[in-house]
């Protein structure tokens, strides 16, 4: 079999890809080796005589079903942690997730008139100020108001 470095080399620039991605096909060898242009071996990319092979990635597979099996509590136990509790789950945002929780509870009270506009901004500053440990105890909350036991 004769040198084709040189074909590679060209088809490796026309491709725009690796030396080693390049592949010729094995039954026009002598098209290729009489090929000495870009021109040429322009052609016989064309043709599809000389081809790139596809890049190769790296597989996700693995990282799914860690996951996968991490969302139901798998591979969280104490040898696996790097940092802190509050690192893992910073303050602000368990803070952001309550206040939004609970927010949009009082905004849905306030539309369907389980509470009027004057309670719900009164409710709304105290949920700001921090009255309110969840969703279920707005609630509660919103009870005791209505049967006229809190304030």
């Amino acid at each position: 079999m004769s040198d084709l470095s040189t074909q590679k080399r060209l088809a490796a620039a026309v491709l725009n890809c690796g030396v080693n991605r390049v592949r010729f096909d094995p039954t026009r060898l002598s098209d290729i080796e009489s090929a000495i242009s870009r021109a040429e071996i322009r052609e016989l990319v064309g043709e599809g005589v000389i081809k790139a092979a596809p890049v190769k990635g790296i597989s996700r597979g693995r990282a799914r079903i860690r996951t996968a099996k991490r969302s139901y509590g798998h591979k969280k136990g104490y040898g696996r942690r790097k940092g802190k509790a509050g690192a893992r789950n910073p303050s602000k945002s368990q803070w952001m997730q309550r206040i939004r929780g609970i927010r949009g509870t009082l905004r849905e009270m306030r539309d369907d008139g389980t509470i009027d506009r004057h309670t719900y901004r009164r409710l709304y500053r105290r949920a700001a100020g921090g009255q309110f440990r969840s969703r279920a105890h707005l609630k509660t909350h919103i009870e005791m108001i209505t049967k006229g036991r809190v304030e």
